[in-house]
């Protein structure tokens, strides 16, 4: 077990959150601006985060933290599915349960909390995604 947690901890991980942090203050400036300035609904935000953070976060992972060489139109399209996968199931799991635990908040505010945890639960599922499949190394 711990040789796994020191497999998946690692320098790479580091790697990840670093260029994440970018990526999410990018992505995040967008959404909540969208959401909040622009009053574009909740899927559009979130949407346009993971459209341009995508684009961001491909370059940055490809080169930097998973230090994929190359151009691989296979390596977009799993980069591409992961991304859709992860967003679909993060922020399609917490609008509801967001909505359903918060009842009782604005409209507003529950759209802005499911928004974040919607983010935390993309960037643990995209890790997982883009290490272990879209940019796993590949065997001989």
């Amino acid at each position: 077990m711990k040789k796994i947690l020191s497999s998946f901890f690692d320098a790479t991980f580091l790697r990840f959150i670093l260029v994440g942090v970018v990526n999410t203050l990018v992505g995040t400036a967008i959404m909540f601006f969208c959401f909040n300035v622009l009053a574009w609904s909740y899927w559009i935000s979130s949407a346009m985060n993971y459209i341009v953070g995508s684009i961001v976060s491909y370059v940055l992972n490809k080169r930097y933290t998973f230090e994929h060489k190359g151009h691989n139109w296979g390596t977009v399209w799993k980069f591409i599915v992961n991304i859709t996968i992860c967003y679909v199931l993060a922020y399609g799991f917490a609008k509801p349960l967001v909505t359903w635990l918060l009842s009782g908040l604005s409209t507003n505010v529950q759209g802005n909390i499911a928004l974040l945890v919607g983010m935390i639960l993309f960037v643990g599922l995209n890790y997982i995604g883009q290490r272990f499949w879209a940019f796993s190394p590949k065997k001989m």
